[in-house]
C-alpha cells in the first residue's frame, strides 16, 4: 500500500506530461493562468509543460495525503490547516455570547427557590393560592433545586423543549365530599420569581393550581399542587393593591376568601405562608386560644361554629347622565340615576371618596365617607352538660 501511494503521483505526472505536450501554447498558457502558475505569461511551451506537470504532481500528492492520515496530522501541526480541513474554530466573542444565552435560558427555566435567610439551604416544595378579588388570584411558590433536577430526569429527552407553567384547574363539587377538576389553561412563567397573578372569569368559582413543566408534546410534570380557593361574587370596590404590604392591611379578608378558616388540611401551607410573611398567628383553634378544654365536652371535640362578618352598602342618587366613582372605581347607575355598591368591610378605618361628574363635564361634586370597624371577640362561656 505504501509503495502504491508513493508511485501513484509519479504515474499521474508522466501521463500529464504526455498529454500536455500535445496541447498548443495558447492552451497551456490558459491552463497555467487558471492554476495560478507564477510567471506563466513569460514561459515557453517546454517550461509551461514542466510547470504544469509539477503542479499536477503536487496536487496528486496532496490528495493522497488527505485520503490517508494527512488531515489529522496536518491539523495537529498547523491549526490553520486543521480549521480549513476539519471543524471551524469559533470566535471567542461569539462563544461567550452563546454561553451567555445558554445561561439566560437556563435561569428562565429554573423555578427553584433562592432563599437568603435559610442557612441550611433546605426548601420544602409548596404552592399557595390566595384570592385577591373576584377576578384575580395570587399564586406563591417555593420549590427546591432537588425537585427541579427530579423533573429534568423524569422528562428525559422532553426536558430540552419543556416550559415552566402554572396549570389552572376549575374545581366543581358534587355534594360535600367529592369534587371534579376541569382544565382551564396553562400560564407560561419563568424563573427568578416566586409569585404570579392569575386572572380568572365568571365568579364565583373554585380553582386549584399546579406548577411544573410542560413539554412540546403536551407531557406535564407537576412539582406542587395548591390549596382550593373560591372567588367571591363580583361587586364594585373589590380591587386590591398587588403586594404583601397591602395583603397585611386586608389579611383577614384575603385569608378568609382563600379558604384559610376552613377545617381542611390542604390549607396548612396557606396558613404557614401568611404567618411567615405577616409575622402573626392566623386562624388559631379554640384550644390554642382558650386552653386545651375549650373545644371539647366530655373528651369529645365540639362542633360549634360561629362567625360574624360585616358588609357595607353605599347607595345614592344623581342625574342619570352623570358619572360616579367610588374609591376611583366606576359605579353603575340605574336608569333613574340611583346606585348601590356592596362590599366587604375589614377591621380598620375606611375612607371612601364618592365623586360625581355631570354629563357635560361642567361640574363635579365629592362626598367622603369615613367608616370605622372594630370587631371584638369575647371569650367563650363553657357550660357543663346539665347546667
Amino acid at each position: 500500500m505504501n509503495a502504491a501511494t508513493v508511485v501513484k503521483p509519479e504515474v499521474c505526472a508522466v501521463i500529464s506530461v504526455t498529454k500536455l505536450k500535445n496541447r498548443t501554447v495558447k492552451d497551456l498558457a490558459e491552463m497555467a493562468r487558471k492554476k495560478k502558475v507564477p510567471g506563466w505569461h513569460a514561459m515557453r511551451k517546454d517550461e509551461l509543460v514542466h510547470a504544469l506537470a509539477r503542479r499536477a504532481r503536487a496536487e496528486a500528492a496532496r490528495r493522497a495525503h488527505t485520503n490517508g492520515n494527512g488531515r489529522s496530522n496536518g491539523a495537529a501541526k498547523n491549526g490553520k490547516s486543521g480549521a480549513k480541513n476539519g471543524a471551524k474554530v469559533r470566535n471567542p466573542r461569539v462563544e461567550r455570547r452563546i454561553q451567555q444565552i445558554k445561561a439566560r435560558l437556563a435561569a428562565a427555566k429554573d423555578l427553584s427557590f433562592k432563599s437568603v435567610t435559610e442557612g441550611n439551604g433546605h426548601t420544602r416544595d409548596r404552592l399557595v393560592v390566595m384570592v385577591r378579588d373576584p377576578y384575580w388570584l395570587h399564586a406563591y411558590w417555593e420549590l427546591s433545586q432537588r425537585s427541579i433536577e427530579r423533573a429534568k430526569a423524569a422528562m428525559g429527552q422532553h426536558w430540552h423543549g419543556a416550559r415552566p407553567v402554572l396549570r389552572v384547574d376549575e374545581v366543581t363539587r358534587n355534594g360535600t365530599t367529592t369534587s371534579a377538576k376541569k382544565f382551564v389553561r396553562d400560564i407560561e412563567i419563568h424563573g427568578g420569581v416566586t409569585n404570579w397573578y392569575v386572572d380568572v372569569q365568571n365568579p364565583p368559582k373554585s380553582y386549584q393550581l399546579e406548577i411544573g413543566y410542560l413539554s412540546p408534546g403536551g407531557k406535564f410534570f407537576a412539582l406542587a399542587r395548591s390549596n382550593v380557593v373560591t372567588t367571591p361574587l363580583a361587586t364594585a370596590g373589590d380591587a386590591f393593591d398587588k403586594n404583601w404590604a397591602d395583603v397585611a392591611k386586608d389579611f383577614d379578608r384575603i385569608y378568609a376568601m382563600s379558604g384559610g378558616y376552613l377545617e381542611q388540611d390542604t390549607n396548612r401551607e396557606l396558613k404557614e405562608v401568611f404567618e411567615e410573611r405577616l409575622q402573626r398567628p392566623m386562624g388559631e383553634s379554640m384550644s390554642d386560644r382558650f386552653g386545651p378544654g375549650a373545644g371539647n365536652v366530655g373528651g369529645r371535640p365540639r362542633e360549634f361554629n360561629f362567625k360574624v362578618d360585616t358588609e357595607l352598602i353605599v347607595h345614592g342618587v344623581t342625574e342619570p347622565s352623570a358619572r360616579v366613582t367610588l374609591r376611583g372605581e366606576p359605579v353603575h347607575l340605574r336608569p333613574d340615576g340611583s346606585f348601590a355598591v356592596r362590599f366587604n368591610l375589614p377591621d380598620r378605618r375606611h375612607v371612601l371618596p364618592v365623586v360625581a361628574s355631570s354629563g357635560d363635564g361642567g361640574e363635579q361634586r365629592t362626598i367622603v365617607l369615613a367608616v370605622d370597624r372594630n370587631t371584638k371577640v369575647m371569650e367563650p362561656v363553657m357550660r357543663e352538660p346539665g347546667e
